[in-house]
């Protein structure tokens, strides 16, 4: 299997923005020089072996190795640092398009991936830039410059370019204030909230103003919202028993905003205590992405009907052509210690398939990651 050329479509856009910087120029053929000998023959990729039924499995994915090939004119050899791990992926496993073509067997695994430049013949590039893209789950790759941003590695950690200034972070940021558009004094309901992109939208809320209400899946992860992240109240899905009573307990004045990452009961026991005008952004079903069919649930018209509520569901590329607003504000909260964040990081490039079923299981606080040293 040879490498392919970066041509998949970037999470981030393209023009200059807060926290990246515009590229510089080198002599390409001492770039080149100085690191061949460092650099492997072989570069090591996961790829689809076969279609999960149900919660995937270590053996749905193989391990393969192939050639490094020799640079071309105009091209660049990444070092993966960093690589994401997302719910979303369990999606494009099916075989099915949705709002993006699935990963064929024996295709690469799709996914955002932070990276070193090691060797170069591309004058934009230097050795030693880090950069972001979207070259998947392998330890090399080889890329024309496009679809990447670099990175300045002394405002914020690299890896943060995969999580709260990255696709997770304009997803929380668009898909909460865009779709909800939260004001002072409303109460938001967060499900999947001790998450990736759950545990920004609480700490916006409250940056805007609202009461903020949290689910997630452990005590331990309901006192993190609560005790660190400034969320007014949270609870643990797995260990409540009817979840109606327990918001209306928490949410004594109903609910103006839910941002639904999981779906399924939680959001069924949400829908009876919409406020009239209620908006809910669906961001994310996890709760149903290895369910072999659907589960009955309630039907929700009736009470967006009569609570004259809306509901709304995005795919955080519509909001790309934004990304140089939302990276920005989110940076300069985390400056001023109004937004907080977490990663979950596993070293190791052989635990990427561990490491995807654990985001699914609900194993992680915060952004997952797969560190590569």
């Amino acid at each position: 299997m040879s490498l392919v050329s970066a041509t998949s479509k970037p999470l981030v856009p393209s023009r200059a923005h807060y926290g990246f910087r515009p590229a510089l120029c080198h002599n390409a053929r001492i770039m080149t020089a100085t690191t061949a000998s460092l650099v492997p023959s072989v570069n090591r990729q996961f790829v689809l072996a076969a279609r999960p039924a149900g919660m995937p499995k270590e053996s749905d994915f193989r391990l393969v190795e192939a050639p490094i090939p020799a640079l071309a004119s105009g091209q660049i050899l990444l070092r993966s640092m960093y690589l994401s791990v997302d719910p979303y992926m369990r999606g494009r496993m099916t075989g099915v398009r949705t709002y993006a073509d699935p990963v064929n067997i024996g295709q690469v695994m799709v996914g955002g991936t932070v990276g070193k430049v090691v060797q170069s013949l591309n004058p934009q590039f230097q050795l030693g830039d880090v950069v972001s893209g979207y070259w998947g789950w392998q330890e090399f790759f080889v890329s024309d410059g496009k679809g990447l941003q670099k990175l300045d590695t002394r405002i914020a950690p690299p890896s943060t370019a995969l999580g709260v200034l990255g696709m997770p972070g304009m997803t929380a940021y668009f898909g909460f204030l865009d779709i909800c558009q939260p004001k002072p004094g409303e109460t938001v309901v967060v499900s999947g909230a001790a998450g990736a992109v759950g545990s920004l939208v609480g700490q916006i809320a409250k940056i805007k103003g609202c009461r903020a209400v949290g689910v997630a899946g452990t005590d331990e992860k309901v006192a993190w919202l609560v005790k660190d992240l400034g969320f007014d109240a949270a609870f643990n899905y797995k260990t409540t028993e009817n979840y109606v009573e327990k918001l209306k307990e928490l949410c004594p004045n109903g609910i103006d905003c839910y941002f639904d990452n999981v779906g399924g009961g939680v959001t069924d026991a949400v829908l009876p205590l919409l406020n009239v005008r209620a908006r809910i952004s669906i961001c994310g079903q996890i709760s149903q992405y290895n369910a072999a069919k659907p589960e009955a649930g309630v039907r929700p018209y009736v009470f967006l009907l009569t609570k004259q509520a809306r509901a709304e569901g995005f795919i955080i590329t519509q909001f790309m052509d934004r990304f140089a607003e939302g990276i920005p504000q989110m940076a300069q909260w985390i400056k001023e210690g109004k937004l907080k964040y977490r990663e979950t990081v596993i070293e190791g490039f052989e635990k990427m398939p561990r490491a995807l079923i654990g985001v699914l299981s609900g194993d992680n606080t915060g952004k997952m990651i797969v560190a590569i040293r």
